[in-house]
């Protein structure tokens, strides 16, 4: 099990600072999933910033604005957690 995730901070750049539990810092990087019709959505840039949030106990954008958890996107926590811890990059 992996630690949970307690803040997410979108950025500009369609970058997202993913903050675990434990400490752990990532940066997930979210342009190679705006091609896919399931990611459209985010190509909005306030959209991406304002939907961007925890849910399903991952980084994810709420699509419908209800907190829906069967209408998010969410990525893998597994998948995040994996990524090289960074320093945060935002002022």
């Amino acid at each position: 099990m992996f630690p949970k995730i307690v803040q997410v901070v979108p950025t500009k750049e369609y970058t997202v600072y993913v903050y675990f539990e434990d400490g752990k810092i990532v940066c997930y990087d979210v342009k190679p999933l705006l091609g896919k019709e399931v990611f459209a959505a985010l190509k909005e840039i306030d959209f991406f910033m304002d939907a961007c949030t925890i849910m399903n106990d991952t980084l994810a954008w709420d699509i419908s604005g209800d907190r829906d958890n069967s209408t998010c996107i969410d990525i893998d926590p597994d998948s995040l957690y994996q990524l090289e811890m960074v320093k945060e990059g935002i002022a």
